[in-house]
């Protein structure tokens, strides 16, 4: 089993890509945390994936909110002991609007949860990383893994979108430079055309953007199913990818050529 014994905590638990990867972390024999506002879903997962062979626990909260990715670090840690990985996974998307069309309300509310939980929810797993004692400088601390999208590298959404996409790619990269030494690693997952509740449930785009958009999805590659996500994300957080650093690694079919 690639991931047997870690302890992972991994936001956007309750569906799609989040759901795919609590599944895949379990299978593999890891101790996972899910976090998401659905309790009733969470409890649901926790029955189907009971058999294991890892272990399955969750922490309700949303993770928009600072003192609930502080909690649910703390909740890892005093359940497991320690904390080897942190996915930073929820997200919502915007309805595609350009710099002149933009609601200020929507603005707010997606920086909230793509952007400033991620950074909420990495400055806490940082410490908790630093804190861990290890026998030698080259033995791991812990490892985290953001879920981005094509939109921080391409038009394919709105501005808001894109732009806290974006932001979390930035702060991948800069997170890896300064803690690589310390035992740290810090990737990015850039889907694009998966499959997931938040393509069914996103609000309905501007007018003008829904025009030049169509223009982009007619040349989109087939859209695919969140397993190609975790899939990868089980590399990235396993033991096998422990000289992949500070990476955003397309799974898109092709998009980024559109």
């Amino acid at each position: 089993m690639r991931l047997e014994g870690k302890v992972i905590v991994i936001t956007g638990a309750s569906a799609g890509m989040g759901r795919a990867m609590v599944e895949a972390f379990v299978k593999e024999g890891a101790k996972v945390v899910g976090v998401a506002r659905r309790q009733e879903v969470l409890e649901e997962i926790k029955e189907e994936v009971a058999a294991g062979p890892g272990q399955f626990e969750y922490y309700a909260g949303d993770v928009s909110k600072k003192e609930v990715c502080e909690g649910m670090i703390d909740f890892v840690v005093e359940k497991f002991g320690r904390l080897d990985s942190l996915v930073n996974n929820a997200g919502i998307m915007d309805d595609s609007a350009a710099a002149g069309d933009f609601d200020e309300e929507r603005l707010q509310k997606i920086f909230e949860l793509n952007t400033f939980g991620v950074f909420h929810a990495m400055k806490k797993a940082v410490n908790q990383f630093l804190s861990q004692p290890r026998d030698d400088e080259d033995e791991p601390r812990g490892s985290i893994l953001n879920i981005t999208s094509i939109g921080a590298q391409h038009p394919n959404a709105g501005m808001i979108y894109c732009a806290s996409k974006a932001a979390v790619e930035s702060a991948t990269k800069h997170t890896t430079f300064m803690y690589m030494k310390d035992g740290i690693r810090c990737n990015a997952i850039a889907p694009g055309g998966i499959i997931t509740d938040i393509f069914f449930n996103m609000p309905e785009s501007e007018p003008k953007a829904k025009q030049k958009m169509g223009v982009l999805n007619m040349m989109a590659p087939t859209m695919a199913d969140a397993q190609v996500i975790s899939d990868t994300a089980v590399f990235l957080i396993s033991d096998e990818a422990k000289y992949v650093n500070g990476q955003i690694v397309g799974v898109n079919g092709g998009w980024m050529v559109v």
